[in-house]
């Protein structure tokens, strides 16, 4: 093992790196800051920062549907890296990515969040930020400029009486300065079918609309070296993100370079209503009510969704009855006469983006291998925190399928 110094930071790997200052063992073994293992795996599948959550992170070079699984192996690492593993205060770092050096960034301890699209997600999302928001500044991007000014103005004006400078700070934002922030959320949306289309995934078929808009916004949080986190909640988030990754790191010979966005910097944001409405379905089922503490939702905000009653005591019956109860509230909001918009922006939305910044748990969508996959997770200080678990055979192979089904549509 090689150890190093980095400006303030300390770092350890087994690979000789020239360019950073050597130090010794003990400086890491007592320093009470975060600690960084540098390590090299495939930019194509693997990300670029991560919080190692077990020996077997240090250890292993692949990534893929593994990340929700709790490690049974023996790895053997020295009881001090044990230890840190163990506070979560050590970070991995993939240095096959040019910029590698930005996962020694810190997180800010103010956000600025700039919104693009204010159509009906994008707006009933801001309406959420602006009430329940704290500690950050919301800038807001439309095509169209009255609608800004009108957001601008309408957001403004939401004021708790003798409370009136409690709330975050709205303003307006120029294309060029979209990626002057610390996330960008992209609610923009092509194509969404009218009220009566209930026979089509309206999820897939906004797929190539949305991702030619956020190609865009891709190649543009390239040009900037943005450093924040990029934030997809238009439809279908999973493979938007996927998308997103690919069209930032390729160049303008269309080759993969890797110099765009990390895979950890994109979050989707499609998965919390799905826990929401599994939420109100097992509120209504007195046999359910379990769902609350012990269960779990995974997978993509539409077909493929698994919703788990118990990730205690998993039972495959329940949990295939409010998967289906859960995927269908999306169409039953349709046969009243509407969209469902309204869920989506706060459950998914505003809810899970106040989460992360946070650092608390929520629903998101990042990467595991070739594919963008959903699951519980949280924004630390030293990276993303994927839980792993002991998974029952069932919900393992639900799991497979899955992200299987992903990888085929990528």
């Amino acid at each position: 093992m090689y150890y190093y110094r980095y400006k303030d930071k300390l770092l350890f790997s087994k690979i000789h790196i020239e360019e950073l200052d050597k130090t010794t063992e003990d400086h890491l073994a007592k320093t009470k800051d975060p600690i960084y293992y540098l390590k090299v795996m495939d930019p194509f599948s693997s990300r670029r920062g991560f919080l190692v959550k077990s020996p077997a992170q240090i250890e292993e070079n692949k990534e893929g549907l593994d990340i929700l699984k709790r490690d049974v192996n023996n790895f053997d690492v020295p009881d001090w890296i044990e230890d840190k593993i163990r506070d979560e205060k050590i970070k991995a770092i993939n240095i096959s990515f040019p910029r590698w050096k930005e996962e020694l960034d810190d997180l800010p301890s103010h956000w600025r969040i700039n919104v693009i699209a204010l159509g009906d997600v994008g707006s009933t999302l801001l309406i959420g930020l602006r009430l329940l928001g704290s500690n950050m500044t919301i800038g807001i991007y439309d095509r169209t400029p009255e609608k800004v000014k009108r957001w601008e103005h309408e957001l403004g004006q939401i004021r708790r009486p003798y409370h009136e400078k409690s709330f975050p700070a709205v303003e307006a934002v120029d294309e060029e300065d979209l990626f002057n922030c610390d996330m960008v959320v992209f609610c923009a949306s092509r194509g969404i079918p009218p009220v009566g289309s209930e026979n089509i995934d309206v999820r897939m078929v906004q797929f190539e609309g949305n991702r030619e808009i956020l190609m865009k916004h891709a190649r543009a949080a390239r040009e900037k070296e943005f450093k924040g986190i990029f934030a997809v909640v238009s439809d279908p988030v999973d493979l938007l993100c996927r998308g997103l990754y690919l069209d930032s790191n390729t160049d303008v010979n269309g080759n993969l370079d890797y110099r765009g966005l990390a895979p950890n910097q994109i979050i989707g944001y499609g998965l919390g209503v799905m826990n929401a409405r599994a939420c109100f379905h097992a509120e209504k089922n007195p046999l359910l009510e379990h769902y609350f503490k012990e269960g779990q939702v995974f997978g993509p905000h539409g077909k493929g969704l698994i919703v788990a009653d118990s990730m205690i005591n998993y039972n495959e019956e329940n949990s295939l009855f409010l998967t289906e109860k859960t995927l269908n509230s999306n169409l039953e909001i349709r046969g009243f006469g509407f969209k469902p918009f309204v869920a989506p922006s706060l459950s998914s939305g505003a809810l899970s983006l106040i989460a992360t910044i946070e650092n608390e748990y929520f629903y998101g969508s990042s990467m595991m291998g070739e594919v963008f996959m959903g699951a519980k997770m949280r924004l630390t200080k030293n990276g993303l925190d994927i839980p792993s678990y002991s998974l029952h055979p069932m919900l393992e192979n639900r799991l497979e399928k899955t992200y299987n089904q992903l990888r085929s549509m990528i």
